[in-house]
């Protein structure tokens, strides 16, 4: 009967575990459509952004603009944007594994420095990597969009004042619930192809710029850029929380599982001491008999 005691705790202990990750699943879940309705307010407004450049694009030439300028990559940045806190499947371990994939594929090319939002990345690559720039540290506990203004501005004075020749993030994108797609995506300088091409429509009236349209445009660039940060950072948050809200109803679910084998071994070792003592108790009466 010792095997069945012992049996008992670990179903109590597996069901313990369970209320656990359920709780954790829930708590995911509102933080994620808290998250997911954010990335959703911002892409409208990043789209029309990108829209009004593109339009004063169609009338100037921008590519003399700093923030277009290309120059020879020497010396990058890579913003690498993970969680900070782990049970969440893949989501900061495919991050990780990308980033070292674009430093193994630039290391005799270019001088590659990292920066971390999240802290799973740095603490991954803070003894592995000796070009580390910034971190920031705890935003995704309460997101903070002033966090995520700063963190845009810093990258803005690095390009400008040609600390790096060029910019990337590598994070994952919020698709939905079951899938976030892992990007490298550049940052700066900006592709001009971005804002390239013919205007999909004549506007219904024409735009008077004040005090200048080159002076509107010297505004529109650096808030396109905190836009694109911003939208990184939500994408990425609302993706941690779909990854762990999979990975607590995964283990949820493993969890009733092993539940209901234990049950069922625990039934049959039960059942067999039943029957081992119904039949010492047949065969004793038969020996009185």
């Amino acid at each position: 009967m010792a095997a069945i005691h012992i049996l008992r705790r670990r179903i109590k202990s597996v069901k313990n575990t369970r209320q656990i990750t359920r709780a954790m699943k829930l708590v995911a879940a509102a933080k994620m459509k808290k998250a997911q309705e954010r990335v959703y307010n911002a892409r409208p407004y990043a789209r029309k952004l990108q829209e009004m450049i593109q339009h004063i694009a169609s009338r100037i030439d921008i590519k003399t603009h700093p923030l277009l300028e290309v120059r020879e990559e020497k010396k990058i940045k890579l913003v690498v944007v993970t969680a900070d806190r782990g049970l969440c499947g893949a989501f900061n371990a495919n991050v990780i594994k990308r980033a070292m994939q674009f430093l193994d594929e630039n290391k005799d090319s270019k001088e590659v420095y990292l920066e971390f939002v999240g802290r799973k990345g740095f603490e991954f690559f803070k003894k592995k990597w000796d070009k580390k720039d910034r971190e920031v540290l705890g935003l995704f506990n309460k997101f903070d969009s002033t966090v995520a203004e700063k963190i845009a501005e810093d990258l803005l004075e690095d390009f400008i004042e040609k600390r790096y020749d060029a910019i990337y993030f590598v994070y994952n994108e919020f698709k939905s619930v079951l899938q976030q797609n892992l990007v490298v995506e550049k940052l700066l300088p900006i592709e001009h192809g971005d804002f390239s091409g013919e205007e999909k429509e004549e506007p219904l009236v024409e735009h008077i710029f004040e005090p200048s349209i080159e002076e509107v445009l010297n505004e529109l660039l650096p808030l396109h850029i905190k836009t694109q940060v911003y939208r990184v950072l939500i994408e990425s948050n609302a993706a941690e929380f779909a990854a762990r809200m999979t990975a607590m109803d995964a283990a949820t679910n493993n969890a009733t599982e092993m539940i209901d084998k234990l049950t069922l071994t625990m039934n049959k070792i039960r059942q067999a001491a039943i029957t081992k003592e119904i039949i010492e108790v047949v065969s004793g009466a038969e020996v009185k008999n």
